[in-house]
């Protein structure tokens, strides 16, 4: 009597974050064992489904990933410091960067079937002529983007010694995110500006379709030592989204323009006091930066050679983020489903 097939186990870092948390739950839904990195088990435990296998520690520690790449078919390597004040530049190297090494290195030794390093398009900056693809320069504008295309560099170079993907997200929304909550709360309340006009493009990906591709990049044979983009059908004026997010909640659409150049003048002067204290700054260069930089890009790579096609339309997905929101507590809503 044969024993039955085993699923192939798959880690996935980055795991309690908000698309990391999506992919292993899709992940162990089909049927598949799954292991995770977190600094907190109780924290995964809380959020990840029960037969999740928790390797407690820190990413960037070496012989806490060595131990967790044991035995792993499939490396999703989605953890990352994103921007935050808090976060010193040399925290961003050691998670963005060392840390990849360190899993990098892991996975050749344990020699995985398969790699999916998880980038983001912040790598390309201001997109001038849009859509940029994925042969467009590398351009990063802040700390986060620097490490983030330093550790892409980096994973690549590895494409001869393990199967390796990269994937470059667009802008990642749906229930559950919390980055673009003070999107959405400013123009519910009537106090969103558009600064600089709002006629920069703005590129987003409901949170499903990114883990329908990235299960491509894990699994697809054409994936293998390519770099693909990762977004949603349509990208957007970021005047008219604020107008798609005003219509969802039934709320006017932003009206006021101002000039950028003050507020990105005051933003560097408010990080600099704010940043060495460790206090989140009320304003700063690079969040004024997302109403004047465009983000917009083709994913017709991703869709010829994977047959990657998002499911999620844009209104549709603003729409039940919005309603997640409110459910939540973290908007109030001055309108009736």
């Amino acid at each position: 009597m044969t024993e039955p097939h085993k699923p192939e186990l798959t880690l996935v870092t980055g795991a309690t974050g908000f698309t990391g948390s999506y992919l292993v739950r899709a992940l162990v839904a089909d049927g598949g064992q799954v292991r995770v990195i977190a600094r907190s088990a109780a924290k995964a435990r809380q959020l990840l489904p029960g037969n999740v296998d928790v390797v407690e520690g820190d990413i960037a520690d070496a012989g806490v990933v060595e131990r967790a790449v044991q035995g792993v078919g499939t490396v999703y390597h989605l953890a990352a410091v994103y921007r935050e004040a808090k976060h010193p530049d040399f925290r961003y190297r050691e998670v963005n960067v060392d840390a990849s090494r360190n899993l990098l290195d892991a996975a050749v030794a344990a020699s995985v079937d398969r790699y999916v390093h998880c980038s983001t398009v912040g790598v390309h900056g201001h997109i001038a002529s849009p859509p940029a693809d994925e042969r467009a320069a590398y351009d990063p504008g802040d700390v986060y983007q620097a490490t983030k295309c330093e550790a892409e560099q980096l994973a690549l170079s590895y494409r001869d010694r393990i199967p390796l993907a990269v994937a470059r997200p667009t802008a990642i929304y749906g229930p559950g995110d919390t980055r673009l909550l003070k999107l959405f709360r400013m123009i519910v309340r009537g106090r969103f500006l558009l600064l600089g006009g709002g006629e920069n493009y703005y590129h987003t990906v409901h949170v499903n379709d990114l883990v329908r591709g990235l299960r491509l990049l894990g699994t697809h044979p054409r994936a293998v030592g390519e770099i693909f983009i990762l977004g949603g059908e349509r990208y957007l004026k970021l005047s008219e989204l604020a107008a798609m997010i005003a219509a969802a909640a039934d709320v006017p659409a932003p009206r006021l323009r101002l000039p950028a150049r003050p507020f990105q003048v005051l933003g560097s002067l408010v990080e600099k006091l704010c940043v060495p204290l460790g206090i989140e700054p009320p304003i700063h260069r690079r969040r004024v930066d997302f109403y004047t930089k465009s983000r917009a890009f083709s994913i017709e790579k991703a869709k010829r050679l994977l047959g990657y096609r998002p499911e999620v339309r844009l209104n549709d997905g603003i729409r039940e983020t919005l309603d997640w929101y409110v459910a939540n507590g973290y908007i109030q809503a001055a309108y009736q489903r």
